[in-house]
């Protein structure tokens, strides 16, 4: 298990400053937030960042010596995007763009692209939740090439009904992986979201583990893990127990007391998680 940090979480500072925070707390990846390569620039369009912003970014994660995991956030301060939109030219606007940003995703060294972005996909007036299936089911079939080409991996994220309508469980997120049906398209699992279904979180891990590519820790309360109510020890227990080897991901939406704090506490709350579970599983 390997732990990184999501970059926005230093949005506050130039985006070397914030590579290097990271490193210094001692996560080993960076998960990066598109819109934070050109944060002076709305909307954002990942099309325009160029290949020398590409080559800058990748290469200050690496004089920090940290891995780009990849991106997440992907449609988050765009424009004229949407994945469950009924029009026709939307859906082929927003496949176009996911294929760019695995584009971006693959120049900057990152395999996996975290889909969440819930106000691009949530049910628009008239869209019953099966066609909205199978709008984004189109949408991100279309991508699938430009992933394989670029060994791109989007994995899913569902989000809890606080976020919108599309899309709230894990089954759900499961589901829409099984209709685009390509190795490339996977699932993503967040503590957050998994604590507001009815299924316990270690069964959630459980049942989800073949289709289980990227996971988030963090808590309901929107700071990081462990800094809140959810005992984040039976989820990293799970974990282990179904061999996940993949990163977890620290994506807080609070900085309180300050961004530094909450990326620190993170992983001092997630190493300690680790060290009580191990004896545990191995046993």
């Amino acid at each position: 298990m390997k732990f990184a940090c999501c970059n926005e979480v230093f949005a506050d500072r130039p985006l070397a400053e914030g590579f290097s925070a990271i490193a210094r707390f001692g996560y080993t990846g960076v998960e990066i937030a598109p819109f934070t390569l050109r944060p002076q620039v709305t909307p954002f369009d990942a099309r325009a960042v160029t290949p020398a912003e590409r080559a800058d970014a990748k290469r200050a994660a690496e004089a920090v010596g940290l891995e780009v995991i990849g991106l997440h956030w992907l449609l988050a301060k765009t424009a004229g995007f949407y994945l469950t939109s009924p029009d026709a030219g939307v859906r082929a606007a927003t496949t176009e763009y996911i294929a760019a940003l695995a584009e971006l995703c693959d120049d900057l060294g990152g395999t996996l692209m975290v889909l969440g972005s819930p106000q691009q996909r949530n049910l628009l007036p008239g869209v019953s939740y099966q066609q909205a299936e199978a709008y984004a089911a189109e949408v991100l079939r279309g991508a699938m090439p430009v992933c394989e080409s670029r060994g791109v991996t989007i994995a899913l994220e569902p989000l809890g009904p606080a976020e919108g309508d599309f899309m709230l469980t894990a089954e759900a997120g499961i589901r829409l992986a099984q209709l685009v049906d390509s190795p490339y398209c996977r699932l993503h699992l967040d503590i957050k979201a998994m604590a507001s279904e009815a299924k316990a979180i270690p069964q959630i891990i459980r049942d989800s583990r073949r289709w289980t590519h990227h996971f988030h820790a963090n808590d309901p309360n929107l700071l990081g893990p462990g800094m809140g109510e959810v005992d984040i020890r039976p989820a990293f227990a799970t974990l282990r127990e179904t061999h996940y080897s993949g990163w977890v991901s620290v994506e807080p939406f609070r900085y309180e007391p300050s961004p530094d704090d909450v990326a620190r506490i993170s992983l001092e709350n997630m190493q300690a998680a680790l060290r009580d579970v191990t004896d545990i599983v191995d046993i």
